[in-house]
């Protein structure tokens, strides 16, 4: 009966995956049918980690992620937990071969977040490699499924996607981050003296990201091409939107893309991915 329990625990991870993310959703939807669990089980777990050191501030949240990484690693060796996202997760790590250094990097990233506010060059660094790079490893593990030498080969380019979408996602929270959280990721950035300048600086980083990451998105695999590249859509409309809006008020709020545009953006992307002109 431990089937059971399995599904209802990647009903979870599904649930948590749609209620948090709509644009990631739609991406794994258009992932061949036997990648998309495993893809959600990868994302419920980093959304509960990234819950703790985020929203729960009437917690202890450094007890909360110590239990939760003591869980992670448990459930990994017996094979089983009764914390549904864990269960699934660990599945897919048994499953799919996720090594444990890439876990590790992305929960030091959470412990991070836990105490670090101003983060200088090395540490923005590192961060982003625990934080969104080795997730893109992660999800990586599956689209290749056990093709060792094509995961060494678009490792680089998988890191360089989850680098482009992190830096995106810090441009956009830029307010959000440093009011309710108190943190600023950009090395040397001063909210205060936020402008034109600094900006462009930053888009040049994410310019890099995006083209190194697109030659990997055009090697994947035709069972997870279009999904992922139905993120990186998603990801270049909400930066071109960045880019077009002056660097005040990108301080003032939180841009978004409509539902509308995304579902132009999905049409589009099926067709260019049927037609093979990604």
């Amino acid at each position: 009966m431990k089937d059971l329990f399995d599904n209802v625990s990647l009903k979870c991870s599904r649930i948590t995956t749609r209620v948090y993310s709509t644009s990631f959703s739609l991406g794994i939807l258009c992932l061949s049918k036997k990648l998309r669990d495993p893809i959600y089980a990868i994302y419920g777990f980093v959304r509960f980690a990234d819950e703790i050191v985020d929203s729960f501030h009437d917690y202890n949240k450094e007890v909360l992620l110590q239990k939760f990484k003591e869980e992670t690693y448990q459930s990994i060796k017996d094979g089983i937990s009764l914390n549904p996202i864990l269960n699934s997760f660990q599945h897919t790590v048994r499953k799919y071969e996720i090594g444990n250094d890439l876990i590790a990097q992305f929960l030091k990233s959470m412990e991070m977040d836990l105490e670090q506010k101003c983060y200088n060059s090395s540490e923005y660094e590192e961060y982003i490699l625990g934080s969104a790079e080795v997730v893109g490893l992660m999800c990586l593990k599956v689209f290749c499924e056990g093709d060792e030498g094509l995961y060494r080969h678009l490792k680089p380019f998988a890191m360089s996607l989850g680098s482009a979408f992190q830096k995106i996602n810090f441009l956009r929270d830029l307010n959000a981050d440093y009011i309710g959280l108190g943190r600023t990721y950009f090395p040397g950035l001063e909210l205060n003296k936020f402008d034109q300048k600094s900006k462009q600086e930053i888009e040049a980083s994410i310019d890099h990201d995006f083209a190194e990451g697109f030659k990997g998105i055009k090697q994947l695999p035709r069972s997870s091409r279009l999904g992922v590249y139905i993120a990186y859509v998603y990801y270049r409309a909400l930066y071109r939107k960045i880019k077009n809006t002056p660097s005040e008020l990108v301080l003032k709020s939180r841009i978004r893309i409509r539902n509308r545009h995304k579902a132009a953006l999905l049409a589009y992307s099926y067709i260019k991915h049927q037609l093979n002109i990604i």
